[in-house]
């Protein structure tokens, strides 16, 4: 006889579904993917950045307009945050000292000059978000023009849907004529300084209402030329290297400069001065795109036409040697293979 009792199996006292299990308190929720919606949220400027830390213009054009400091969140480590960017600010952002925003998200951009590290890198550097005109700052002499260093703003600007524009400086050292005549046939607008002569008021009359992003190898006189549109600026100015001729670097970091003129304001973006601009995040048909009537004879084009002077039955060529371009077209044509061929040489 066993010392078992038989019942025992049938006895359902002891049933599993009666188990009451502790739950841990230390193991770990299920993540989700749902974010708060911060209603709550400022839209806040960024005016510039630095370990970090963003400087935000809050309750932009208001009474309340004030600066503050701001945080990215965790949320947006892998999000590019820019000088130009319209950020979504919580938290603190007062801008008394001591205190720290949070920036949880950023407002869609209406556009975004970048640069790559070179030709060959695919790999985009955001300069600036919401710029809508770039002022190309280049001297006639001390250092020498670079127009090819220009030909890559220019071509970086039509990209970016961006206006661009163009100050000489220095043009009491030598004549820019023969600089200036490589731009023939763009629709680009250029101002000539010298050094008692700074067109301030016409600049500033470019600038109202903008917001205008100033590009400019090291020693052609930008920072100056900020400093005289935005007093309040007090941005670093340099010399030139008597040897190699090159200018030192100034401007350590991009900040956005509030100008105030006669006839309204607008916003100056104040970048480093650069001696390389890559272009391999160009789309070659955003160049084509900013050259209007030519890129309407293009829709006549063979497919995959480089518009380049050895393309094969290319309509824009053709036109051009059959007379309906005139004068004025042919040299936009010029224009714009010099720019297509720029781009080219990347490849």
């Amino acid at each position: 006889m066993s010392w078992l009792d038989d019942s025992d199996d049938d006895d359902d006292e002891f049933d599993e579904a009666d188990v009451r299990v502790r739950p841990n308190p230390k193991a770990n929720r299920p993540r989700t993917k749902r974010r708060p919606a911060h209603s709550d949220a400022e839209i806040a400027r960024v005016l510039g950045v630095d370990r970090g830390r963003y400087a935000v213009l809050v309750a932009e054009d208001t009474d309340a307009e004030h600066e503050a400091v701001a945080m990215r969140a965790r949320e947006l480590r892998k999000q590019p945050i820019v000088t130009g960017d319209l950020a979504r600010v919580v938290g603190d952002s007062s801008g008394d000292e001591g205190t720290l925003g949070r920036i949880v998200g950023i407002e869609p951009r209406s556009s975004l000059l970048r640069r790559s590290a070179d030709d060959t890198d695919q790999v985009e550097r955001v300069v600036v978000a919401n710029a809508d005109q770039m002022l190309v700052v280049v001297a006639a002499a001390d250092p020498e023009p670079r127009p090819r260093l220009v030909d890559r703003y220019l071509v970086a600007a039509l990209d970016a849907g961006i206006r661009p524009l163009l100050v000489v400086t220095k043009t009491d050292l030598t004549d820019p004529a023969s600089f200036l005549a490589h731009f023939d046939g763009l629709d680009l607008e250029v101002f000539t300084s010298a050094r008692e002569e700074m067109p301030i008021e016409r600049i500033g009359a470019a600038l109202v209402g903008h917001s205008t992003v100033f590009v400019g190898h090291s020693g052609v006189g930008k920072s100056t030329l900020v400093n005289a549109l935005v007093p309040t600026a007090q941005r670093a100015t340099g010399h030139v290297n008597v040897v190699t001729g090159r200018g030192r670097h100034t401007s350590s970091s991009t900040v956005s400069l509030r100008y105030r003129g006669e006839g309204g304001g607008g916003w100056v973006i104040d970048t480093p001065g650069v001696r390389s601009f890559g272009l391999g995040h160009v789309d070659p048909a955003n160049i084509l795109r900013a050259f209007t009537e030519l890129a309407e004879i293009a829709e006549e084009c063979p497919r995959g036409c480089t518009h380049l002077p050895d393309a094969p039955d290319c309509a824009i060529i053709e036109a051009r040697d059959e007379g309906r371009l005139g004068p004025r077209g042919a040299a936009r044509l010029d224009s714009l293979q010099r720019l297509l061929l720029t781009f080219a040489d990347k490849a």
